[in-house]
């Protein structure tokens, strides 16, 4: 079920993304748009379907592998703040210091109930904030528990919905559904998800005040791995002053938090006008800011109106300024480049996201200059232009669009209709990779697999191949590497995560160096 639902909805979402980039009348890229939007919402849905299906067939198994805490939980923020730009929402978090980096369990799951929980506070809160914190619960020599923590200043929950909000296809009230859409299984998928890793999850809410989704899970503790020295930062912190201007007292306190734990001296103002009396007080002293955060969204005056302000004044004409957005806005970064702000970055920020730009912009690696842009998110293009491809998948639809994709990114493509003509193109010349679709008649992708890692156990060599299926499920990945697949990629999939999961691919990257 899973392969035959996801395998046209693959289709819908890839042409639909491949037809936005071509030269569209304002009336069809307004309607593809719609479409675009329809088929990942329809996407959502069905995954939230499948997993739920799989969940009451006792057929959802949780993983465990290494992997980085931090770099989970500020992924999945990551993957909602545009969504709380959009509405003026500020979403922050704190993850507790004292943490350990590493540990081991399912993080695809860790971050679907994350991203869930996220995501639902952000629909349901007009205005304020959605604030994430993170906590150790317990722990003993093998094992910590987590206490995760979801905060809105949303409408809040009536105490008789608090239960049954876990159930299945149940929202608060009847008019959820007809006002913000879901199908009710979110936060049932959650509960089950949070069972399954050991903990439990509630909810705690004040009517017109907003909600707390709390849950807790298990993970395994791994011993600490010897780390080589690293090198030292290029500029010292220690002692550093630092203006953090923001309205919204969760960012400033995060902010002054991470600073302070860095050794920094911040100095906190809550809007422009109580920042410019921070300034001309240092001014005063002559202990000038070496750097200044500014947040971009505030009320009256805002961070870029502050920027031009401070520009003005003799003194400040060089500070090193920072400007953080929770909306990311077209034409932003041509107004820091306007006003030489040496970094913009979208919130939420992560620690290491923050610190290694600080360090970056103070040791002059990005100086203020008319010509250099500031620091801005960027979109990955690839690290593997100008490869040769084969590309294994029988469904003409997704022949197309994966020729495409691969040939819009440099890439020269060959394809195979199944595992046959697989194994008869390897006969004829050398690729860069296989994209192998798994389900193909004649010959699937695991078939053809095992015969060309048989072949190269004789031969010596290793081609990289990475699994592209319309089959979500663990038991599927697994096969996949065992059959001797280097990567697995599920369908329905973008340009930019085929381009992210080529660039991860090591075996490739020992290939094209």
């Amino acid at each position: 079920m899973s392969h035959e639902i996801r395998t046209p909805i693959y289709g819908v979402m890839g042409m639909t993304e491949l037809a936005l980039k071509t030269e569209l009348t304002e009336d069809q890229r307004t309607y593809l748009t719609i479409v675009e939007s329809s088929a990942n919402a329809l996407l959502i849905i069905v995954n939230q379907i499948l997993d739920f299906s799989k969940i009451e067939a006792g057929r959802l198994d949780l993983e465990t592998i290494e992997f980085d805490l931090r770099d989970r939980l500020w992924s999945a923020l990551k993957a909602r703040s545009l969504q709380a730009g959009q509405k003026g929402l500020e979403l922050a978090c704190d993850i507790d210091t004292k943490l350990p980096d590493v540990m081991a369990g399912d993080p695809k799951r860790l971050r679907q109930i994350l991203v869930n929980l996220v995501g639902n506070a952000i629909k349901f809160t007009e205005r304020g904030e959605v604030f994430v914190r993170v906590t150790e619960d317990s722990h003993d020599a093998n094992r910590i528990t987590l206490h995760l923590a979801v905060s809105d200043t949303g409408a809040g929950i009536p105490s008789e919905s608090r239960e049954l909000i876990f159930q299945a296809f149940t929202q608060a009230d009847g008019s959820t559904t007809r006002r913000y859409g879901g199908t009710g299984l979110g936060l049932a998928i959650s509960r089950q998800l949070v069972l399954l890793m050991g903990g439990r999850i509630w909810v705690e809410s004040q009517l017109g005040i907003g909600s707390t989704f709390h849950f807790t899970a298990t993970f395994e503790l791994r011993a600490k791995k010897e780390l080589q020295s690293a090198p030292a930062d290029p500029v010292e912190l220690e002692n550093v002053p630092v203006l953090i201007v923001d309205d919204n007292l969760t960012n400033r306190t995060i902010l002054e938090n991470m600073l302070t734990h860095w050794g920094m001296l911040p100095t906190l103002a809550v809007d422009a006008k109580s920042a410019m009396v921070e300034l001309e007080r240092a001014q005063q002293s002559n202990k000038l800011f070496n750097l200044i955060l500014l947040d971009l969204c505030m009320p009256d005056v805002d961070g870029f109106s502050l920027c031009e302000h401070i520009r003005k004044q003799p003194r400040l004409t060089d500070v090193t300024v920072m400007m953080l957005s929770s909306s990311g806005q077209s034409g932003d970064i041509a107004r820091c480049r306007e006003l030489g702000i040496a970094a913009y970055l979208i919130k939420p920020v992560s620690q290491a996201e923050l610190r290694s730009t600080i360090v970056n912009i103070l040791s002059g690696a990005t100086k203020r200059s008319s010509t250099q842009r500031p620091i801005a998110p960027r979109i990955s293009v690839g690290s593997h232009a100008g490869l040769k491809i084969l590309l294994a998948e029988d469904n003409a639809t997704n022949q197309l669009l994966g020729i495409k994709l691969l040939q819009m990114d440099g890439h020269s493509v060959i394809l195979a209709r199944d595992g046959q003509e697989v194994l008869a193109a390897l006969q004829k010349e050398t690729f860069d990779l296989i994209l192998m679709d798994v389900h193909m008649p004649k010959m699937g992708g695991l078939e053809a697999t095992a015969l060309i890692r048989e072949k190269e156990r004789a031969t010596g060599g290793h081609i990289p191949i990475m699994a592209l299926t319309a089959s979500a499920m663990n038991e599927d990945r697994d096969k996949c590497i065992a059959a001797g697949m280097d990567s697995y990629l599920s369908k329905p999939i973008s340009s930019k995560q085929l381009r992210d999961a080529m660039s991860a691919m090591p075996a490739l990257f020992s290939t094209s160096n």
